[in-house]
């Protein structure tokens, strides 16, 4: 039967609500089914062991539509549980032009904060349809599948309403594609690790401080990526090149890490990482982490020493842009399906030509150009913004452990 069909068709929602238990949804379309009913929709919700179940259905023939209420009522009384019947005509309203999601990541999520998501989404001609939880741990990840409205209206209203309400906000079409992403590349340092390669380099040259100084002004954006890195390698010269060994059992995984890379391999994901740093740190990770694509600046090395200059073409920020690109046609993936995650403003370009731009824990400057940010030190978040839920990545996780017990 087709929408204009039913459109007119007497329809009956049956809604049922009490404590969740087996065969609950099986008893009630089989007490529906002695009826003859046509199912139009369905939706269940679970909440902390309470289940609500509608069933939209089209009205019994026959004027068997009293009868119909006497025996619902009395099944759900015999399973302790409530029941409400309300008459209608057709399907639900439909849904509004422009399907977007919302993702809310709260550490906590407040009522005050979830009021002022809601009325931000209404203020633009927005219409919450659903919303689903997708962790409780280690943040809240609510989405909000939103109809009524635009993407870019939506993610303009709700990234100043961010910072103020206290939790990252993304929000991205709905549709096909969102699952379709297949490339995701990111930043190394401060990103994939907690750590400024150059500067663990540095405390074995005993010019921590000097680097350190020169790495946060360039993060700023206050200097020229490419004259502040030979600035700081200079200061490297003469380090024994065993160093290299050194800082690479130094370097610290960002929280999540491991699982965000684990997840998304699992789910058919391509990996990548572009670094300011150095490949002799990146071609390591990319081998421990099973990359599929490392690319990063090169420290000389000359008669076993660090020579204080790099090697080839340098990864600015118009080089990391350039080599997402480069890593999206070699993958096979439109640019639009690619997500790239970074901190500091060399990381822009890259951002902004990703489909989706995350900025993790980044400068002020890079949240406030980023499609989105996350303010978390778990890294493993951004799979709730791909739809990916906690559920998910551990059942995938036992997944592993079973066959490799097996």
């Amino acid at each position: 039967m087709s929408a204009s069909q039913t459109s007119d068709v007497p329809t009956l929602l049956v809604k049922i609500f009490g404590r969740d238990r087996p065969g609950l949804t099986a008893g009630l379309f089989d007490t529906l089914a002695a009826y003859s009913v046509d199912v139009v929709d369905i939706e269940q919700v679970v909440t902390r062991g309470r289940i609500t179940l509608c069933a939209l259905v089209t009205e019994p023939s026959h004027g068997l539509a009293g009868d119909l209420r006497v025996t619902v009522h009395g099944w759900a009384q015999s399973m302790k549980m409530q029941a409400e019947i309300i008459s209608g005509h057709g399907d639900n309203r439909p849904r509004g032009v422009g399907r977007s999601l919302v993702t809310v990541l709260g550490h906590p999520l407040t009522a005050e904060s979830t009021a002022g998501i809601a009325a931000r989404i209404t203020a633009v001609g927005g219409n919450i349809d659903r919303i689903f939880r997708l962790a409780k741990y280690p943040v809240t990840a609510v989405e909000f599948a939103v109809s009524g409205a635009s993407t870019e209206a939506l993610r303009t209203e709700l990234a100043t309403a961010s910072a103020a309400l206290g939790v990252d906000i993304a929000v991205v079409s709905a549709g096909l594609h969102r699952r379709a992403q297949r490339l995701v590349v990111m930043d190394v340092d401060s990103t994939l690790i907690q750590d400024e390669v150059i500067e663990l380099f540095a405390a074995h040259a005993g010019c921590e401080e000097q680097v350190a100084e020169v790495t946060a002004a360039a993060m700023r954006g206050e200097l020229d990526f490419e004259q502040s890195l030979h600035a700081r390698v200079a200061l490297l010269a003469g380090l024994d090149a065993s160093v290299v060994e050194k800082v690479r059992s130094e370097v610290r995984l960002t929280p999540g890490a491991r699982t965000l890379i684990r997840t998304l391999k699992r789910l058919g994901y391509q990996v990548g990482v572009v670094s300011g740093g150095f490949t002799q740190v990146t071609d390591d990770l990319k081998e421990r982490l099973g990359l599929d694509f490392a690319q990063a600046n090169t420290l000389e090395i000359a008669d076993g020493k660090l020579t204080g200059r790099v090697t080839g073409e340098i990864v600015d920020r118009a080089g990391k842009a350039r080599l997402l690109r480069r890593f999206a046609a070699e993958a096979g993936v439109p640019l639009s399906q690619t997500v790239a995650i970074g901190d500091g403003a060399n990381d822009l370009d890259m951002l902004n030509a990703a489909g989706l731009g995350v900025a993790f824990n980044a400068k002020p400057v890079v949240r406030e150009a980023a499609h989105t940010a996350v303010n978390v030190p778990f890294l493993d978040t951004v799979l709730y913004l791909l739809g990916v839920t906690r559920d998910e990545v551990e059942a995938a996780d036992t997944h592993d452990e079973d066959s490799v017990q097996g």
